[in-house]
């Protein structure tokens, strides 16, 4: 990604969302990061981290960090947002990263379709999958108008990942794979390019919390879960976005369904601390019962 390019990454305020944003930001990008937690308000989440972090971060690490505070759902607050952008970029925009999710609260686990409340189901339906179409109905004029630009939907899992495990979580997280297909194909005689993203297991704020572990002492959750071996930084998939947004044949990748592990190996990036872990590999033969040490999959 060149310095001077333009990102709107929505849904920022922390895990997925803030890694993407700030390895836009250290690529040199503009990056507006939004979410619904500020310094003076908490989302429904009730997390600590705001957007306004984020952007720190991102003029911390080399570009322009700007927040705002959008509620995804609330198309007029979507519409103003793009169109700030407009004005305040001369109708700019080349990356747009689809992160907005919410949907940690409404999944139920362990519970099939009928037992689970159907309308925190719908809810999820609605935060994780209608957040995305509302962003892009928005923001796709400005990089059709341009002849460019790259639309990042984040997800879970890759396109023949199978039953995620839960009902209305499978629905979303397939769902946002569907809507980067789609939009390839609205998007491919303009020049725009579209794709679906996941990282591996990914060491969020949340999910460090969970583990009762900071950064610093992230492997020690190893002992909770094994799997945690083999999980990644937030930086990991935000460097997968910089490097597709760098890449002057990124075209090639429309409509695909792609992994930080995948694009690690293609573009040669790696994690945080260095290491390359291959979250797929890994899981692929643990599922086997094959799996070695998971340093040898780092």
């Amino acid at each position: 990604m060149s310095d001077g390019q333009v990102a709107l990454v929505a849904g920022a305020t922390r895990g997925g969302g803030r890694g993407i944003a700030v390895q836009l930001g250290a690529a040199g990008a503009t990056v507006y990061v939004t979410g619904r937690t500020t310094a003076a308000s908490r989302s429904p989440m009730n997390r600590p981290e705001t957007i306004e972090e984020t952007a720190e971060l991102v003029t911390a690490a080399g570009g322009r960090g700007i927040a705002v505070q959008v509620d995804h759902l609330e198309e007029d607050q979507v519409r103003d947002l793009v169109a700030r952008i407009g004005v305040e970029q001369d109708g700019r925009l080349d990356v747009l990263v689809n992160n907005v999710w919410g949907g940690d609260p409404l999944t139920v686990w362990d519970k099939p379709l009928w037992e689970q409340p159907l309308q925190d189901g719908l809810r999820l339906q609605s935060q994780a999958v209608h957040t995305h179409i509302i962003t892009s109905w928005h923001a796709l004029p400005l990089m059709v108008a341009r002849g460019g630009g790259l639309v990042v939907e984040v997800t879970d899992g890759l396109a023949d990942h199978g039953y995620r495990g839960t009902f209305f979580y499978d629905l979303a997280k397939a769902g946002v794979i569907r809507i980067a297909q789609a939009q390839a194909g609205d998007l491919k005689p303009y020049g725009v390019t579209a794709l679906a993203l996941t990282p591996g297991f990914l060491r969020s704020e949340a999910m460090l919390d969970h583990f009762g572990v900071t950064e610093a002492t992230w492997r020690d959750g190893i002992a909770k879960d094994p799997y945690f071996a083999m999980s990644e930084t937030p930086a990991y998939v935000g460097r997968a976005v910089a490097a597709l947004a760098a890449d002057p044949d990124v075209h090639r990748w429309n409509g695909r369904s792609l992994a930080s592990w995948e694009l690690a190996g293609e573009y040669g990036f790696t994690d945080a601390d260095g290491s390359r872990p291959d979250w797929g590999r890994y899981f692929a033969d643990a599922q086997r019962g094959a799996a070695g040490d998971p340093a040898d999959y780092r």
